[in-house]
């Protein structure tokens, strides 16, 4: 019935669109059909897409159910079959390719850092930047109140891309920073430490426990006022501070300072990741011991294995609690009390001082069960002693008898000889 309809409908439209082009076509001057093309100038109505909406219609009325009723639901009812993007999503993908890109539009460079290997050799990699004649040596110098030993190396760029600087900070604990470097340059400063690094990392951990961070520069006279930057004559002089995971740095002056304020603690926060790294697959290779024990099988373990497990436990240990500033602040900021204040909330940041609590308990965990599982083996091998010592006896004890009934038998053979030689007397 639907399909009939829609065939005299086409009918009666055909024929009265023929008419009004007909009529149409009468009112065009002869002039202007002469001289101009009719197809160019004039528009007739548009019949292909009266032909597809024809189409769609007919297609959608034999599709449908005979009820009425689910025809007019499916008539009114939304294209769920298009393929157009909603727009949350297309706003998550927006949000996504922000990042790096948006923030070097608004004028942030980056900071990148690695942490490399458990030491440099400073000394030799300062040759061989001499030598390379690319990066100028700044400065080499102690951080300790003593000054016994230079742990940092700050290097500039010789090459100029760009209007801005290019710095290096290379720290004897195995850590580099790297102040507005590209991904090619980075990728050829890390190739170079190689030979200059004692006891590297694997590189898919160098690579997975680095840090970027963006910083830029404010005006000498910008203050912060609730998060705002103000520039006045009459304000005093800005200082470089952090925010919202940024880096201030004032412009016009040496931010010398303030560079190695920011890398120092971007490096204590890369090294103490490494660490957690390092104890996450610590304890990833003791997990098969905790499921023997819960299940009564035996520790398929050595003692000799568990000593050396116990050693890299107590080093890293060692390393966190003694040869590191994770506990407290560095002597370097000891009179340097704006520079500590930066220090400070930067390691608040990245969480550092509970990340360093929450280590320190994984490690107390872990000792406790390596030292656990060292009894349990000492036990073991204690009671196999003491079963080849009694095996030993017993084996003695058995000798000893042997050597009983031997002589007791020999002295039984030499009486019955002496007998038989006095009756033949």
């Amino acid at each position: 019935m639907n399909f009939a309809r829609i065939l005299i409908r086409q009918r009666y439209t055909a024929i009265t669109l023929v008419r009004a082009t007909q009529q149409f076509s009468t009112k065009i001057p002869s002039s202007i059909s002469d001289h101009v093309p009719f197809k160019s100038k004039v528009s007739l109505p548009n019949t292909t897409n009266f032909k597809i909406k024809m189409q769609n219609l007919e297609a959608r009325t034999l599709t449908v159910p005979h009820n009425r009723g689910a025809h007019k639901s499916t008539a009114t009812a939304p294209n769920t079959t298009s393929k157009s993007v909603p727009l949350s999503q297309v706003n998550n993908k927006r949000k996504k390719r922000a990042g790096r890109a948006d923030l070097a539009a608004l004028g942030f460079f980056n900071i990148t850092a690695f942490s490399t290997a458990e030491e440099y050799d400073l000394e030799n990699l300062l040759d061989a930047l001499r030598q390379q004649e690319l990066y100028d040596a700044k400065k080499f110098f102690s951080t300790d109140n003593l000054g016994l030993e230079q742990d940092v190396l700050y290097v500039t760029a010789k090459y100029q891309v760009g209007e801005e600087d290019r710095d290096i900070f290379f720290f004897r604990e195995g850590s580099v920073v790297m102040w507005n470097f590209n991904d090619i340059e980075i990728n050829n400063v890390l190739s170079f430490l190689r030979m200059f690094e004692k006891e590297p990392y694997l590189k898919p951990l160098v690579r997975s426990e680095s840090e970027v961070m963006p910083y830029t520069y404010i005006p000498a006279s910008a203050i912060d006022v609730e998060g705002d930057i103000v520039s006045s004559a009459d304000v005093e002089p800005a200082r470089a501070f952090f925010q919202s995971g940024k880096f201030f740095l004032t412009s016009g002056e040496d931010n010398f300072f303030s560079k190695y304020t920011f890398s120092n603690a971007l490096s204590t926060s890369i090294k103490l990741g490494i660490w957690e790294a390092t104890l996450d697959r610590y304890i990833d290779s003791m997990e098969f011991l905790t499921n023997d024990m819960k299940k009564g099988r035996r520790i398929r373990i050595s003692r000799a294995e568990v000593l050396r497990k116990t050693g890299e436990l107590l080093a890293l240990r060692h390393v966190i609690n003694l040869s590191s500033d994770l506990l407290d602040t560095p002597d370097f900021y000891w009179d340097r009390e704006e520079l500590e204040a930066l220090y400070l909330q930067v390691c608040n940041y990245f969480s550092i001082s509970r990340r360093t609590k929450v280590m320190n308990e994984k490690i107390n965990h872990c000792v406790e069960l390596a030292e656990l599982i060292s009894h349990n083996l000492n036990e073991a091998h204690n009671t196999r002693l003491e079963w080849m010592i009694i095996i030993l006896i017993m084996i003695e004890v058995g000798f000893e008898i042997i050597h009983y009934l031997d002589r007791y038998y020999v002295k039984e053979d030499d009486s019955g000889d002496n007998h038989v030689v006095s009756a033949a007397h």
